[in-house]
């Protein structure tokens, strides 16, 4: 679980709803604002993006709550192992080492290397995976980008409405606090629901799509590396330029 979003979303919250219950906090809450705000954005979003779409982003979604901190360090240990294994003994050394690897892109990987594929081959086909992950991925960026566009719209539109329901009824004063409530809330929730929900969920998502990304990369490179016959030097030196610099530097003083 990422701690890191759970308490920014309770952060967020309390601060906001604090300062609303020491205002008053009366008169906050307010169901045609949200259904104009909420329920517009939704369908919106509905409109926008395939209903397929919409309900196969769920397991991204996840990974913006999940900690997937990738261990770099193990990774570049396993890839550096193998590199030594097969400039010394050759591929079809690492035959029996495929099985145990957890990892679907890597073993696909050094299967496709030991079973002799061409380079250009294993290129074009891992990059392929890689291109489709980053597809599959901005999908899910794309409807809460979507998401956090539309509902700041709605509020607009429902401080337009309660805006036309205020100076149609300016002979009934008792009319005029409604109209002006849902003018001014509708804008409120738009905006939290941007700023404090779809907004930073599409930023960690994307930070997770880089993180991914670069790890698949880095054994794309590490795999290639070692099928042309690198050096295990050389092979970690490429495995480094995708490793965080804090890891690279636990690595050298290792």
């Amino acid at each position: 679980m990422d701690i890191g979003t759970i308490i920014g979303i309770i952060v967020a919250n309390v601060f906001v709803f604090a300062a609303i219950i020491m205002g008053g906090g009366a008169g906050f809450i307010n169901i045609p604002a949200m259904m104009i705000t909420i329920g517009g954005s939704l369908a919106a979003t509905l409109i926008n993006f395939p209903l397929p779409k919409i309900l196969g982003t769920m397991g991204v979604v996840r990974k913006a709550f999940a900690e997937t901190g990738y261990d770099y360090a193990a990774l570049f240990r396993t890839i550096s192992d193998f590199a030594v294994r097969a400039r010394r003994d050759g591929m079809l050394a690492l035959e029996d080492d495929i099985e145990g690897i957890q990892d679907d892109f890597m073993k696909k990987g050094f299967q496709m290397a030991v079973d002799g594929n061409p380079a250009e081959m294993i290129k074009a086909l891992l990059e392929e995976d890689i291109d489709n992950m980053l597809e599959r991925h901005q999908v899910g960026h794309g409807i809460f980008k979507a998401l956090g566009n539309y509902a700041p719209a709605f509020g607009m539109i429902g401080t337009l409405i309660g805006l036309i329901q205020m100076l149609r009824e300016l002979d009934d004063p008792s009319s005029i606090g409604l109209g002006m409530a849902v003018a001014l809330l509708t804008t409120l929730y738009g905006a939290l629901v941007a700023n404090m929900v779809a907004l930073p969920i599409a930023g960690k998502l994307e930070q997770r799509t880089n993180e991914e990304s670069s790890v698949k990369k880095m054994i794309l490179h590490g795999i290639l590396a070692i099928q042309e016959g690198n050096s295990p030097r050389v092979v970690q030196d490429k495995l480094r330029c995708f490793i965080p610099p804090k890891t690279r530097e636990d690595l050298a003083s290792a």
